[in-house]
C-alpha cells in the first residue's frame, strides 16, 4: 500500500496542510528529467513508511499557484510538511538516502 497522492490546487489544503501525518509534497513536471530519477525512490519511500508519511505530487506546470506560493523556482524540489507546517526542503534530485533523512526530520 503507497500513501502518494496527487496533489492540485483543490486538495493541497485537506491533503497537506490538514494532514494528521507528515507530508513530502514532490514539485515536479513531466518534462523535468532529474524529476523522473527520483520518482520510482519517492514511489518506494511511500510504500515503506506507508501509514507514517504522506508522498504527494504536485505538477508545477497544471498548479503554478501552488509553487507560487512556496517560490518554487527550481524542480524537483521536495517539501516536507507536519502539523501544516513547512518544515525541511530540498532542491534538486537527490540519493534515496538524503530523502530518506528528510522524512526522518519530520517523524
Amino acid at each position: 500500500m503507497s500513501d502518494q497522492v496527487t496533489l492540485t490546487t483543490e486538495n493541497f489544503e485537506n491533503e497537506v496542510l490538514k494532514s494528521d501525518i507528515p507530508v513530502v509534497v514532490d514539485f515536479w513536471a513531466e518534462w523535468c528529467m532529474p524529476c523522473r530519477m527520483i520518482a520510482p525512490v519517492l514511489e518506494d519511500l511511500s510504500k515503506e513508511y506507508s501509514g507514517k508519511i504522506k508522498v504527494g505530487k504536485l505538477n508545477v506546470d497544471d498548479h503554478g499557484d501552488i509553487g507560487a506560493k512556496y517560490n518554487i523556482i527550481s524542480i524537483p524540489t521536495l517539501l516536507v510538511f507536519k502539523d501544516g507546517q513547512l518544515i525541511k526542503q530540498h532542491v534538486g534530485a537527490a540519493p534515496k538516502a538524503t530523502i530518506q533523512e528528510l522524512i526522518s526530520s519530520a517523524m
